[in-house]
């Protein structure tokens, strides 16, 4: 696919059809931020609940495409949500951000999930480096030194996936009903090191440093399985795995979020063994993951049972992840697969009509209009994100193409 065609449609589907949609329908015009849920048809619920998650993403999201437009209307979102983060989801009580509130503003359930914590710091972040101002960096500190402090694992390295309101411990540890109630994810620490790489390039203290080489090291030795290219998926305290599922979206998102991590630390022989790791996450999901079509398979269960649905953020990191792995190796194989990620994309999982992208495809491309499009894990993120990632890689390479 001619590069200027795809940099162009990657524009208009970031513009109109995702930052758009959110600008236009996203808005609780009755008690402020952001609705909870609107369903496939565009029907909000009022009364659904609102998610820690969705506000810190659509803040991410709205503050990185600041950074690249400069408008003024992607950063007057960003602040929306940020006001929703400092007068809903914070606790002024003991610190960190309720789980989930309800639609007026009321802490819904008020746990510490160590996941949604490391979103608020991604999210404030990229805030803070959209508009340059550090004002947001007390909070981000706080925050950070709340999960070192009652989260972080001082003998087997890690963090414990979810605490009480008051940080005590607590018996319900999953992130949501599919997920294991074990101590410790991959996904969690995926988004710990996702949030932490992102506060670093705003905050490189000495702590923080040295945490962020930890959760990479962790990835490498022992949430990465050597022998498969595969992440295990949760575990005891001690690193032993519950299960062997295969999560084909998050081996793909991890290979490009593990290379960034290394790049911000800038040590250059760790930043050479996370490259190799990459490039083994990436062979290994476009070998066993990815269907004849492009897309991405949801899950390969331990029993061998596949799950052949075709979410939509698994198609945005394969984009993504492909991509890395082009930039890394030179083989013309891995960005061939993130054309056809983004021709499935634009073929099936982009809502022509209605905006925005379908939750989930089934293996023949039909979308499944039983999900939502707007709710506590559907949001701008991973699919904005994507397109400012692959623009700026596609622009990268261009120029590379120009100077050759």
């Amino acid at each position: 696919m001619d590069k200027q065609a795809w940099l162009h449609e990657l524009q208009q589907e970031l513009q109109d059809n995702i930052l758009g949609f959110w600008q236009t329908h996203a808005l609780d015009e009755l008690h402020g931020g952001f609705i909870g849920e609107m369903d496939s048809s565009g029907k909000v619920n009022p009364e659904a609940d609102k998610s820690l998650v969705l506000n810190a993403r659509i803040l991410w999201t709205f503050a990185a495409a600041h950074r690249r437009t400069k408008n003024p209307q992607h950063l007057a979102l960003a602040e929306r949500a940020l006001e929703q983060l400092r007068t809903v989801f914070y606790d002024e009580l003991h610190g960190g951000f309720y789980w989930m509130a309800t639609p007026d503003g009321r802490p819904s359930e008020d746990k510490k999930q160590v996941y949604g914590q490391s979103f608020v710091l991604y999210a404030l972040a990229e805030y803070m480096l959209a508009t340059g101002s550090t004002a947001e960096l007390p909070l981000a500190e706080e925050t950070y030194r709340l999960l070192e402090r009652w989260a972080h694992d001082p003998v087997h390295r890690g963090y414990i996936e979810a605490l009480a309101r008051d940080w005590s411990e607590t018996d319900d540890l999953s992130l949501s009903g599919k997920d294991l109630n074990e101590r410790k994810s991959m996904n969690t620490h995926l988004h710990v090191l996702e949030g932490y790489t992102n506060l670093y390039r705003v905050w490189p203290s000495d702590g923080l440093r040295d945490r962020l080489r930890e959760l990479i090291e962790l990835h490498l030795e022992r949430i990465l399985d050597g022998e498969t290219g595969h992440f295990k998926l949760f575990f005891d305290d001690e690193w032993n795995s519950a299960t062997r599922d295969v999560s084909y979206g998050h081996d793909i998102e991890g290979s490009w979020l593990l290379c960034e991590a290394a790049e911000a630390l800038g040590d250059p022989e760790l930043l050479k063994q996370t490259e190799r790791a990459a490039l083994q996450m990436a062979e290994a999901t476009l070998l066993e993951g990815v269907d004849e079509d492009g897309g991405v398979f949801n899950e390969l269960h331990e029993d061998g049972r596949l799950d052949d649905s075709k979410d939509w953020w698994p198609q945005a990191e394969a984009m993504v992840g492909f991509l890395n792995a082009f930039q890394l190796s030179g083989e013309e194989r891995y960005v061939q697969a993130a054309e056809r990620s983004w021709s499935f994309i634009r073929q099936h999982v982009r809502d022509e009509d209605g905006g925005e992208w379908h939750w989930q495809v089934s293996r023949d491309g039909r979308p499944d209009r039983t999900q939502v499009k707007i709710g506590a894990w559907k949001c701008p993120y991973h699919n904005g994100r994507a397109c400012l990632e692959a623009l700026h890689r596609l622009e990268s390479l261009t120029k590379e193409d120009a100077l050759a």
